[in-house]
């Protein structure tokens, strides 16, 4: 390598200006260990690849994540306990795997191990799966050792992938310094397409066989709006809804007064009997209760969707800024002991262990005694007790962040570059405390998605949960470039500057604290109004009425 750098230096000599632009500058070298030409490696054309690996990879884990309480609880017949137990471990694995680094072909190997467990006879869970009561025990072994396989094939190459792509770049080279700067939005980009492309149309092909479950809420629609100059019934037991004799999947969902707009496409248009009308009606003219309250519960939950989209947004500055910090600090947590600086990262997930843990085993027990009911509190007020960490993660991350940077003013005068003496575990704090809130407001959310969203949409429930992670990255990328053009234009300097020390990071963080307060009443008004998902087993309206639950 020293060779190699000595000869480069000797050609930069001979060939003057025009052999600064044939090598590149930094300390890059080739699969053969040289260095390498400018022309012929790097930049996009090596970055696109790995951009599109990623992509592959999320769209793989993803459509996998999304599904997997299904294929659990449908397939090898787990109970809903035992299901999100067996989900949450998994995913708890390959969030901490990145730890590891050494299992480069173990996705391969774990996709491979999972496709096998589907098609080789001998490995299906059961020979006849609409009367599987056990799976075999062989399926199961190989189903989960394929499930892990890609949890360490994951975290061997999550740490290493984006910096390798940003690695193509020479920070050298004005061009490519310019280049480099775009190269982490497309990251993102595909990053949230291989996430939108795994929730959405592999689960959809996954489920393609029941049908798009977002046409019963457009048939809703339809018929509500043909039928809106006719009047309300007298007795919602006049609405129709299928007979307790009808053998349809799924439970059927009590009448609320809520929307009563969407009721009219359950108005019975003629006096024929219940027969004679499923004979000749078309679902696009007339809905079951049931199917207009399945539209309910989603229109119901599109505000507290957006109220959860901020703290998708503190969650976003986890992997983006904060870890820029640990990168400008001293990463020597003992004495000749450093870590990486995305090493930090893992402090947010024993901070969700531990809350996760707390709330389980001391809090659930003190709630269920205080309260009375199964759960202890609802669901949403377990998310919001959540989102109070977001507001004191963006806080604590405010004021390490104005230390930091007078820290940087005393230490780094007379243009000095390079890290600062503060130590990395400054940001710990921040980094524990958003692990708190991802304990209560992440795992009450998959909760709420799954446990809310109609019966035939539970294959989109976790779809629902992921988006809120995946649009919060785009929400923070978008607020990124309103404050930054804000900020230069009234007062001639950005608050996000190349150099670090010269941003005003600590500031954004206020405003993320002030957005997450304020984001957070907006979720408790809603949350005091919002009307919780109401079945009792096979009924009808009558049934509904007479229990008192509309």
């Amino acid at each position: 390598m020293e060779q190699e750098m000595e000869r480069r230096e000797r050609g930069h000599g001979e060939e003057g200006e025009g052999g600064d632009e044939k090598w590149v500058h930094d300390s890059s070298v080739d699969y053969k260990g040289r260095v390498p030409p400018r022309a012929s490696t790097g930049v996009w054309k090596a970055a696109s690849f790995i951009i599109t690996i990623e992509l592959s990879e999320r769209l793989s884990y993803f459509g996998l994540a999304t599904d997997l309480f299904n294929y659990f609880s449908k397939v090898l017949n787990q109970d809903s306990k035992t299901a999100a137990k067996n989900v949450n471990y998994w995913i708890g694995v390959t969030t901490v795997m990145p730890l590891l680094e050494d299992f480069l072909p173990m996705p391969i190997l774990g996709l491979s191990l999972l496709t096998m467990s589907q098609f080789i006879p001998r490995l299906k869970p059961c020979s006849n799966r609409k009367h599987c009561g056990h799976p075999r025990k062989v399926h199961e072994v190989v189903f989960f050792l394929g499930m892990y396989c890609v949890s360490l094939g994951t975290g061997g190459h999550k740490p290493c992938l984006e910096s390798f792509g940003a690695d193509q770049f020479d920070d050298n080279h004005p061009v490519e310094r310019k280049k480099k700067m775009s190269y982490f939005n497309w990251w993102n980009f595909a990053l949230c397409c291989g996430l939108l492309a795994g929730v959405t149309v592999i689960v959809y092909v996954d489920e393609l066989p029941e049908g798009s479950p977002l046409t019963p809420m457009l048939q809703v629609l339809v018929a509500a709006i043909a039928k809106r100059n006719l009047p309300y019934p007298s007795n919602p037991d006049l609405l129709y809804e299928v007979p307790k004799s009808h053998k349809s999947k799924g439970r059927l969902l009590c009448h609320t007064n809520k929307l009563r707009f969407l009721d009219k496409a359950a108005i019975i248009e003629d006096k024929e009997s219940l027969q004679s009308v499923e004979k000749k009606q078309s679902p696009w003219r007339l809905a079951t209760v049931t199917k207009v309250e399945e539209m309910k519960l989603v229109l119901n939950m599109i505000p507290i969707w957006f109220t959860t989209l901020t703290f998708g947004l503190c969650v976003a500055q986890a992997t983006t800024f904060f870890i820029k910090q640990s990168d400008t600090m001293n990463l020597e947590i003992i004495k000749d002991v450093s870590i990486p600086s995305a090493s930090i990262y893992s402090i947010s997930a024993v901070g969700m262990i531990i809350s996760v843990t707390i709330y389980e085993k001391i809090l659930v027990p003190l709630l269920r005694r205080a309260t009375g009911t199964e759960r202890g509190i609802k669901i949403l007020q377990r998310i919001g007790f959540g989102m109070i960490f977001s507001v004191l993660s963006m806080s604590t991350a405010a004021l390490v962040e104005r230390k930091r940077l007078r820290v940087a003013e005393e230490e780094l005068t007379g243009g000095k570059t390079g890290p600062v003496s503060m130590s990395v575990l400054w940001l710990a704090p921040q980094y524990l405390i958003l692990g708190f809130g991802d304990g209560f407001t992440l795992v009450g959310l998959q909760e709420y998605f799954y446990g809310q969203v109609p019966d035939s949409m539970r294959s989109l429930g976790i779809a629902f949960y992921l988006s809120v992670i995946g649009v919060g990255n785009f929400y923070s990328s978008l607020l990124i470039t309103v404050v930054d053009h804000a900020t230069e234009k009234s007062n001639g300097t950005s608050w996000f500057r190349k150099d670090l020390n010269k941003s005003r990071l600590d500031n954004f963080y206020w405003l993320l604290a002030a957005m997450s307060g304020l984001n957070l009443c907006v979720f408790v008004f809603l949350a005091k109004r919002y009307s919780y998902k109401s079945v009792e087993g096979r009924v009808v309206v009558a049934d509904c009425e007479e229990n008192g639950v509309s």
